[in-house]
């Protein structure tokens, strides 16, 4: 009974504690995740009250938070816009993956990591924040932008990547070998297809079992198929996040509309646990050390998504103005850095600096990136684009008579 009483005790202080951190994040337009985590970091191992009792909740909790932050990233999405998206924007997921994770690779390299941290820390560089990023573009008004749809596709080339790179991560962390690595991956990419394929042939008959008119219903019904899959995915070594995404991709029409309504409160309930949990497992007393190396690779990092999104727009016939602001939109990584820097803290087998690391290096580009994102409104910045246009444009030859 008193463990029960110290645990209730901890989960609604530290949730309560996360309701107001929310609300101080929305009044001064940042996103909450690094406030999330410094609040983990409060809490946890080497923290200043650490809190034992809740940390086997919070676990289970992180562990929803992935599998629900996945099938709501996969509702916003068709298969067949999937599909689409996946055909128009390969050029540009082929550049953002060759600008973001060879940085990220050959700094752990260059650290002595060895190369199964490389491939992690590669990862954790390349994957933006869609959740951040999203959120961004509507403070801004830019969701209508043309260069919104450039930013989009890239996001989605990255999502469906994570299908195939996150099993692949997974069997390298638990030491499984070439060969059955080879074969996970293998069944990773054969459940990505065969998903893909009964989404666009039958992803409405997965709809219409479940009724978009019985809320609890749905809510019940939508949540159990993601648990269930999720966990069946887990089985068959193809990680349960990507499993929910597949699910969330599989759902249409008025379904993935009422579904996304009701599981948002639960997704960000669920999603906040996830990142104090990142923090509640990550001593801060590893951070300072790994403090100058995260800056650097930031300032790194931040400078490939900047070049990835300007080429990106440049080949869409995007102008100068959108340019720069499709690259600086893409720039902050969080949730998908964290989900893949949470695989290896799991495993135990790669770096123990890399959760100090990742947890700097998200911090850093979350709070830094947002605030970026608004120089192309700012009137020195416009000035000096056309500056620089007028430096590119050539001078009319005189003409004589």
């Amino acid at each position: 009974m008193h463990e029960t009483t110290t645990l209730l005790v901890e989960v609604g202080a530290l949730l309560l504690l996360l309701g107001l951190l929310g609300r101080l994040s929305r009044r001064f337009g940042v996103s909450p995740i690094p406030l999330y985590l410094l609040a983990g970091l409060g809490f946890g191992h080497g923290g200043l009250l650490p809190l034992n009792a809740s940390e086997e909740f919070f676990a289970v909790g992180a562990e929803i938070g992935v599998i629900l932050l996945l099938v709501m990233l996969g509702l916003e999405y068709s298969a067949n816009e999937l599909v689409g998206n996946l055909r128009s924007a390969a050029p540009a997921g082929l550049i953002d993956a060759l600008l973001n994770a060879l940085p990220g690779f050959a700094f752990a390299l260059l650290l002595g990591w060895g190369w199964v941290a490389a491939v992690v820390l590669g990862g954790i560089t390349w994957i933006s924040s869609s959740g951040v990023i999203a959120k961004v573009l509507g403070d801004l008004g830019r969701v209508g932008n043309r260069e919104t749809p450039v930013i989009l596709s890239v996001l989605v080339i990255e999502d469906l990547a994570m299908a195939l790179y996150l099993p692949l991560v997974t069997a390298l962390l638990a030491g499984v070998g070439l060969v059955k690595g080879g074969i996970a991956l293998g069944v990773a990419v054969l459940t990505v297809v065969v998903v893909l394929v009964v989404a666009i042939r039958y992803g409405h008959l997965i709809s219409a079992a479940l009724s978009a008119k019985d809320p609890e219903a749905l809510l019940l019904g939508v949540l159990g198929l993601t648990l269930l899959v999720a966990g069946v995915a887990a089985k068959l070594q193809v990680s349960a996040a990507v499993g929910a995404f597949l699910v969330g991709i599989a759902l249409s029409g008025p379904v993935a509309h009422h579904a996304t309504q009701l599981l948002s409160p639960l997704r960000d309930l669920f999603a906040a646990v996830f990142f104090v949990f990142f923090g509640l497992v990550t001593d801060p007393r590893d951070m300072p050390p790994v403090l100058l190396p995260a800056l650097a690779l930031a300032v790194v990092t931040m400078g490939t998504k900047l070049l990835t999104g300007y080429l990106a727009a440049r080949r869409a016939g995007i102008a100068e103005p959108g340019r720069w602001r499709a690259g600086f939109a893409l720039m902050p990584r969080g949730e998908f850095s964290i989900v893949i820097a949470g695989l290896a803290v799991a495993a135990g087998t790669v770096e123990p600096r890399l959760a100090a690391l990742a947890t700097a290096y998200v911090l850093i580009t979350v709070v830094t990136g947002p605030m970026l994102a608004r120089l192309p409104d700012m009137g020195w910045f416009k000035v000096w684009l056309r500056r620089r246009a007028t430096i590119r444009r050539p001078e009319p030859v005189p003409t004589t008579d």
